[in-house]
């Protein structure tokens, strides 16, 4: 039951105490004519304040004449005829929301799930709202349910888990198709949680785990084949090229005697073939040369 606005309380308000001073000013001299008048004046309050509504920005007023619609009325102050004109319901024309669940509703593949959801939703035709459907509110909500566990019952449960957002631009074209007629438009839906039986989750977890260590060990794989192959490559290039070899060995001797406290074990005949002495020499000079920096830094 809707609250009778400020405005009409004291429009009657006024009314009566006029009703009452007029019968008590005029039953000094005509008692009869004074309680007739303020009885005049108090009905005619109880009119005027009766036919005056007032509905907020966001409402529709539904008014019905003997039974019949007859008009939208508001937002605002709008008038009626008492008696006649009766408001049958306000109409919410913001949008809401609405939670609504799927329990242990199986999927394609036999699966036991547990679904929530939320949905928004606006009224956009006051009209077909009040006189389509008895309650629009709790209509649409058993209008969702019935829509998600059908929906349920036509997917795969990977499917589910996977594409989710599939899923809520499915449920929100069949709950427009049936909302429709009732003047309401569904903004969106969207499925907050998916819960699955535990034993199965453990089950998926684990296959998950085991997808992941498979991808890693071939990325592994891939990278030693092509570590492989440069080595491959490199031991032809050096086959072909014997200088090629020699100079690498002594490359990498080079480097080895550039480092602190190394000490590097060559054979005789590998240190004649490669001219040892001469790079040797140069190795000990730099660092000869980086030891006198040193002490000169001292």
């Amino acid at each position: 039951m809707r609250r009778v606005a400020g405005v009409q309380r004291l429009i009657f308000v006024v009314f009566v105490l006029g009703a009452i001073a007029t019968a008590a000013g005029l039953g000094r001299t005509d008692r009869v004519l004074g309680v007739g008048l303020g009885v005049v004046i108090l009905l005619a309050g109880w009119a005027i304040s009766a036919s005056i509504h007032i509905a907020n920005q966001w409402e529709k007023a539904v008014v019905l004449r003997l039974g019949k619609f007859r008009q939208l009325a508001g937002p605002g102050t709008f008038f009626l005829l008492p008696i006649v004109d009766t408001v049958a319901d306000w109409i919410d024309l913001r949008v809401r929301s609405t939670t609504f669940t799927a329990e242990q509703t199986l999927t394609k593949d036999t699966v036991p799930v547990n679904i929530d959801a939320v949905l928004f939703w606006v009224v956009v035709d006051a009209e077909k709202a009040a006189l389509q459907v008895a309650d629009y509110e709790y209509s649409l909500s058993w209008a969702a349910q019935t829509a998600l566990r059908d929906l349920i019952g036509r997917m795969m449960l990977e499917d589910m888990l996977s594409s989710r957002e599939a899923m809520d631009a499915e449920l929100k074209r069949l709950l427009d198709e049936r909302t429709g007629p009732w003047g309401i438009s569904i903004q969106s839906v969207q499925i907050r949680d998916i819960k699955i039986p535990g034993n199965l989750q453990d089950a998926m977890s684990r296959a998950a785990q085991a997808e992941r260590e498979r991808n890693a060990r071939v990325i592994l794989g891939q990278a030693e084949v092509q570590v492989a192959e440069s080595f491959l490559e490199a031991a032809r290039l050096y086959h072909s090229d014997p200088v090629a070899l020699q100079l690498r060995a002594m490359n990498i001797l080079y480097e080895g005697l550039k480092e602190k406290a190394s000490m590097i074990v060559v054979p005789s005949a590998l240190s004649d073939a490669m001219n040892l002495g001469t790079w040797l020499g140069v190795a000990n000079a730099e660092r000869m040369e980086e030891l006198r920096r040193g002490g000169d830094r001292g």
